[in-house]
């Protein structure tokens, strides 16, 4: 089953209902913890996600008694500091959108501030590694991306933990950032992460989200424009297997001018329990005239059982806009594409191996990076050997 939409420059303007309850959240961001209500399931942003899974994040219970080792390899040039509460920089990039988010805010002791200064290219990206070592952890990292900057950032989640984190990106005038973010958690692990994403004037920003692991995991990039010309591209890959629940739930907000976002997420189940959940909500102020965006969800359920929630928002209060639109489908293999390679004399296993390999190829393309899309594509691989071997 498939749902597009798209509005072309100058077209009719219609704005659902349920657009707007979508991306205007039950409280208004908010770094108090108190500003939030405990959810009981029942909010548009909780509805989907298994509350009592989330081992107390969402209700203040989880205490913080568990440990997570990091490491950050920067170029030459990109400074690492860790800083207080008080640093200027902290909450620059947003507010904590749902109370999960505030409540690591709130819980954090030091935050992590990774600085690239105007102009720099390094010639490596900048790595940070996250192993979770049992317990519960909170954290808060900020990534300041001077003018004219161009650099790739690598955050890599692995281990065990009960995990809420805030992640800041400030990006510069003219700079291009691009982010790959991979959750490989053990499966016992439980993430939950808001991404800001606070993109400058003529300023790039491209995100990449690679989830695999993990018992729980929510993430919520969201993204603004503190000046018009920006560009931000959205990209995301998921296996969902047996009992896992993997959520992503996506917030764009052009309040500027002038600006361009793409988003392209998909997804592969497997497993009766296998949970997805994704939400994209668009919103175009009246002020962001000029605007150009669309977005995807695309996912392939590999057996029976596996559920998929895919809602894709647009809220546009202005039709001077350059064009909008949303597509989301779901469906099984296509067998026309398996008899095409089966009548070649591929085997039917191999054959339904080349077309998961094929629906996800563009996506990994994007990393950019080879070691890490080698490093995913036999994580893939391992994925599809289980799947159907």
């Amino acid at each position: 089953m498939a749902e597009a939409q798209s509005i072309p420059a100058g077209g009719a303007v219609a704005v659902a209902a349920e657009s707007t309850v979508a991306t205007r959240m039950s409280a208004p961001p908010s770094f108090d913890v108190a500003d939030f209500p405990v959810p009981h399931g029942r909010e548009e942003e909780w509805r989907f996600t298994p509350l009592e899974r989330l081992r107390g994040l969402h209700d203040g219970t989880a205490v913080a008694d568990g440990s997570v080792k990091a490491e950050i390899v920067a170029p030459d040039g990109v400074t690492v500091e860790t800083v207080g509460r008080d640093d200027p920089r902290v909450g620059r990039a947003g507010k904590p959108a749902d109370r999960v988010a505030a409540q690591a805010f709130s819980a954090f002791e030091k935050a992590t501030v990774v600085t690239v200064p105007a102009e720099a290219v390094p010639a490596e990206p900048v790595r940070v590694s996250l192993h979770g070592e049992g317990g519960v952890t909170y954290g808060h990292t900020v990534f300041d991306i001077g003018r004219f900057a161009e650099v790739v950032l690598i955050l890599d989640h692995t281990g065990d933990t009960v995990r809420a984190a805030n992640v800041e990106f400030q990006v510069g005038e003219g700079a291009k950032l691009t982010v790959v973010s991979v959750q490989d958690w053990a499966d016992t692990a439980v993430h939950c992460s808001q991404h800001n994403a606070l993109v400058g004037r003529d300023a790039t920003f491209k995100s990449v989200v690679v989830t695999f692991g993990g018992d729980v995991v929510r993430l919520h990039p969201r993204v603004s424009y503190a000046g018009p010309g920006g560009e931000a591209e959205l990209y995301g890959l998921y296996f969902t297997d047996n009992g896992q629940h993997q959520e992503h739930r996506l917030l764009v907000d052009h309040s500027a001018a002038n600006c361009r976002s793409n988003v392209a997420y998909k997804g592969a189940l497997q497993g009766a329990r296998a949970r997805a959940v994704w939400i994209g909500d668009v919103l175009i102020r009246a002020a962001a005239t000029g605007t150009d965006t669309y977005e995807l969800n695309r996912n392939l359920v590999l057996t029976d059982g596996a559920r998929v929630d895919s809602v894709p928002n647009l809220e546009i209060e202005t039709g001077e806009i350059v064009g909008a639109g949303h597509a989301s489908a779901t469906g099984r293999f296509e067998d026309e594409q398996l008899f095409y390679l089966m009548a070649r004399g591929i085997p039917a296993e191999e054959a339904r191996r080349l077309v998961v390999r094929g629906f996800f190829a563009e996506l990994v393309q994007q990393i950019g990076v080879p070691d890490v899309e080698e490093r995913l594509i036999a994580r893939l691989e391992a994925e599809l050997a289980e799947s159907i071997a």
